[in-house]
């Protein structure tokens, strides 16, 4: 209940009197759902509740021209949800997400703002409701088909965004790989010493897995545009006109400016979250990625002392209370734990995915804050990481150089002329005396005892000189194939 001090008003609804903070643009249902739901103190993403005024907007407009609804009210109305839209007015929408079953509370959230709003705009008072959240902001409308077509407009709405935060970091770390590609270094398979790779080959990899990331999250939104809006309760269309949902898709692509089609079964669109679900997925898939990106940059930049060192990244704050000139990989850090939030975002979407039952899942809002949620922490986490880190990344050549020069599996290349069993009886060796297979392959070519294993021909040092010249070489072709 409102502070003993706080000024309200009351109102009513079909469970009786309640008072409501007097400044209040929402109302009874918003109010009965804040004190019942009392539960996270989180508040909707402004997605939710732009792509929800849009939806009131277009159907205040396709009401009005059915001659369904008054022109002055569906005047007033479009006022108000443009408000919303522009971002206005966000203070009022105020229920948690953990909320009632499909989202009605968030839907009279928005349709009791937008009526006390045209009230106001039509020279009324907050509370009188000359237009009434139900009748007229909710015409032709339920929770159950504006909720899962409002996920879908504001999952689009910030796609364009979320894509650009992608395109840039791919951008970037394609950017590193052309400066990095003169830089021939160890790889590493199995966190063990493998044949030679450039480090503009590694940052031109994490490029390339970035964009094919994108695209999967591009191909799978298409699916989003497949509107379900005007199926009303259960996918009948009980209580709208026969036109509404024609007019309801092109009213909103024209105003939103996002290319959107008519769901080819109202029925299934109200009952399955099988879309959002997919594009969750994806959102989960470029995770994946990126922790596996970030992991292996906190890998190479490891040390700089005692770890790799291939890599030194731009200090951007102090590591330590304690140590003093510590620096730590902290956006790569940021971006790990951004990343696991986002697959504990998916698996909650996916849950509430299955939860669905007959014609409809009541879990939709929480799928709603979770897949805002999961683009929001995208966005602003993928360019975090790229401003602030992967632009000012700089390679450590003499480290990553001197990496490789001891690196016994260089011997791969010799596998062609003295066989494996003899490459491996060179790298056991070499480990034993502390030497670098170039330096014990020269040793044995100049004693005479380095034998081609098809011909049984001495390989001379020249010959051994030259293959280990050709570090490049090694790094173009078919000795970066193969296992382990």
């Amino acid at each position: 209940m409102p502070a003993m001090s706080e000024k309200y008003r009351k109102e009513r609804d079909s469970l009786g009197e309640i008072q409501v903070p007097a400044d209040a643009y929402y109302g009874a249902q918003t109010q009965r759902a804040v004190e019942n739901f009392n539960v996270s103190h989180l508040k909707p993403w402004r997605a939710f509740n732009w792509s929800m005024a849009a939806i009131k907007y277009c159907a205040a407009g396709v009401n009005r021209d059915l001659g369904l609804l008054n022109p002055d009210f569906s005047k007033a109305i479009q006022q108000a949800a443009h408000e919303v839209m522009d971002g206005q007015w966000e203070s009022q929408f105020i229920v948690d997400p953990f909320q009632a079953g499909a989202g009605t509370s968030h839907n009279m959230n928005i349709n009791e703002v937008l009526a006390n709003r045209a009230t106001i705009i039509l020279g009324g008072s907050l509370g009188e409701y000359q237009v009434n959240p139900n009748d007229h902001v909710n015409m032709s409308q339920s929770t159950n088909d504006v909720i899962p077509t409002a996920i879908r407009l504001g999952c689009l709405w910030r796609l364009d965004e979320l894509n650009q935060a992608i395109q840039n970091l791919a951008s970037a770390l394609r950017q590193k790989g052309q400066e990095f590609d003169d830089i021939i270094k160890s790889g590493r398979t199995h966190l063990q010493d493998a044949v030679p790779v450039r480090l503009g080959q590694e940052f031109h990899a994490y490029a390339c897995a970035v964009e094919r990331d994108g695209e999967r999250i591009l191909r799978s939104a298409n699916n989003l545009r497949r509107l379900g809006i005007g199926g009303t309760a259960t996918g009948s269309g009980l209580n709208a006109h026969p036109e509404y949902h024609t007019r309801m898709v092109s009213c909103l692509s024209q105003l939103t400016g996002i290319k959107l089609v008519e769901s080819d079964d109202l029925f299934e669109s109200m009952q399955s979250m099988a879309d959002m679900a997919d594009f969750s997925g994806t959102l989960r898939t470029l995770a994946i990625t990126l922790i596996r990106i970030a992991n292996d940059i906190r890998l190479l930049s490891s040390g700089p002392a005692t770890g790799l060192d291939e890599i030194r990244l731009p200090a951007v704050q102090p590591g330590s209370s304690i140590m003093p000139g510590k620096v730590n990989p902290v956006l790569a850090e940021m971006l790990n734990m951004a990343m696991f939030h986002i697959i504990g975002c998916d698996t909650t979407i996916c849950l509430a995915a299955q939860a669905g039952q007959l014609e409809l899942n009541v879990m939709m809002p929480i799928i709603a804050h979770n897949l805002f949620e999961a683009m929001q922490i995208i966005i602003g986490s993928l360019n975090a990481f790229t401003e602030k880190c992967v632009i000012g990344i700089q390679a450590n050549r003499n480290k990553a150089e001197g990496w490789l020069a001891h690196n016994s599996i260089l011997v791969t290349a010799l596998n062609p002329i003295i066989g494996y069993a003899a490459g491996a009886a060179l790298v056991k060796e070499a480990q034993e005396r502390n030497l670098t297979i170039r330096e014990l392959s020269m040793e044995k070519a100049r004693l005479g005892v380095l034998r081609s294993q098809t011909t049984g021909a001495v390989v001379t040092p020249i010959e051994v000189d030259a293959i280990f010249n050709n570090l490049r070489g090694f790094t173009e072709g078919g000795l970066l194939g193969g296992e382990g």
